[in-house]
């Protein structure tokens, strides 16, 4: 029985597309028969899932502290999962040089210098670009630590080719692996809700999440235009850890709802006739697109909003960046029926190509199993990387080292 280390950013949170992403990628390794263990630096909160419920050890770690090289080495892990680029600079190290024979892995969840490059080319009022993705220096902290490791996981098509073919890394390097999720069969769709059963738009998004407070900010603005048209119209805004901004938008004498958390977004998507999100910056998969068609709820979206989502299909509803001509594409979605019923297909289609679990479950452990197998020839060819955990994470030890003897003194 192989044995799986995750060191996360975070405890997992069922209200966080990162949190769904993390237990999908839990479901996979447990059904390959891997012992799990799960460790972190993090604080829990109210929303942390007890992962012993679901068969998985979880273990407290601390930053800096040679206490993990005694943990890590105790276990001996055959394969080792970073969640996020911050995971392995502060723990690459420590895996390579304690467990040298561990497959390392990093799942990017998203692509964060593209996500922080977008938002910052966006509040200077610039237009994004290559140029500026070069110059940022966190692009060269996210693309350092996919060359350390021997394979990264990246949830986008588009950001894939990005990879590529902007920073020319070597696809040997790549696993391009979305959301892993069910497949939707006739008796899911009979299930669903009707089109006159369903009522209301809704939004559905984490507030620790800036793509989401700013999308939430620009729906206000939209559900005037919306609400002249459909006066008996309700937008619902649901998601954990609202901030007082968002609060300060409930209205309900203008239809504009701020619900809070949603126990299950899966129940209120559902119910909904329609899903809203004018997400105008981010990066990888948005969750609550992916929900919207699991739910058979068409949407509206921008661009950023389907990017690397749909391959060549056609989207379950409209992709419009122009917010005027977003509000009409909405009305016209919430109003007609038979384009609602049509746009739902098409949301149906999207999830069994692409993100069918059962499917890319197969082909992922076939490429983790097919890397472990030639580990040396693997790493050998990735002469980058090896110059990359030569240099840069001798500065990172010595850091780390650093910072771990000054608060042993204090």
């Amino acid at each position: 029985m192989q044995q799986l280390l995750i060191i996360g950013y975070v405890w997992i949170e069922k209200t966080t597309g990162a949190g769904n992403r993390m237990l999908q990628l839990l479901n996979v390794f447990k059904n390959q028969n891997y012992t799990i263990t799960f460790a972190t630096s993090a604080q829990k909160t109210e929303n942390s899932l007890s992962l012993i419920e679901l068969g998985v050890q979880e273990q407290s770690i601390e930053l800096n502290s040679s206490s993990f090289d005694d943990f890590v080495k105790e276990l001996q892990p055959d394969v080792v999962l970073f969640d996020r680029f911050m995971m392995e600079e502060q723990f690459g190290w420590r895996v390579a040089e304690h467990c040298p024979k561990a497959l390392r892995v990093l799942d990017t969840e998203d692509l964060h210098f593209l996500r922080k490059t977008r938002h910052q080319q966006l509040k200077k009022g610039k237009q994004f670009s290559t140029e500026a993705l070069l110059k940022s220096d966190e692009a060269k902290r996210e693309i350092a630590a996919i060359l350390r490791c021997d394979m990264s996981l990246i949830i986008s098509a588009y950001e894939i080719q990005l990879l590529k073919e902007v920073f020319k890394i070597d696809e040997a390097l790549l696993y391009h692996l979305p959301f892993l999720l069910d497949a939707i069969d006739a008796e899911t769709t009979q299930n669903w809700k009707s089109f006159e059963e369903r009522e209301h738009f809704v939004f559905v998004g984490n507030f620790f999440h800036a793509p989401n407070v700013d999308a939430v900010l620009q729906l206000k603005t939209i559900w005037k235009q919306i609400r002249k048209q459909l006066p008996k119209a309700e937008l619902h805004i649901y998601g954990a850890y609202a901030t007082q901004q968002i609060k300060q938008l409930h209205k309900p004498k203008e239809g504009f709802i701020v619900k809070g958390f949603a126990e299950n977004a899966l129940e209120v998507v559902k119910d909904a006739r329609v899903v809203l999100a004018p997400i105008r910056f981010g990066a990888g998969i948005k969750g609550k697109l992916t929900e919207a068609m699991e739910c058979g709820t068409p949407s509206v979206t921008t661009s950023i909003g389907a990017e690397g989502m749909h391959a060549d299909l056609p989207w379950n509803g409209f992709i419009e960046d122009d917010f005027e001509k977003f509000a009409n594409k909405a009305i016209e979605l919430y109003t007609y029926d038979i384009l609602w019923k049509k746009s739902q297909q098409k949301g149906i289609e999207i999830i069994n190509s692409i993100y069918d679990k059962e499917v890319l479950e197969i082909s992922f452990m076939k490429r983790v199993k097919k890397i472990q197998e030639n580990l040396d020839v693997h790493r050998t060819q990735n002469f980058l990387g090896s110059l990359l955990q030569h240099q840069t994470l001798q500065a990172t030890k010595f850091m780390s080292k650093w910072i771990e003897e000054k608060n042993r003194r204090l």
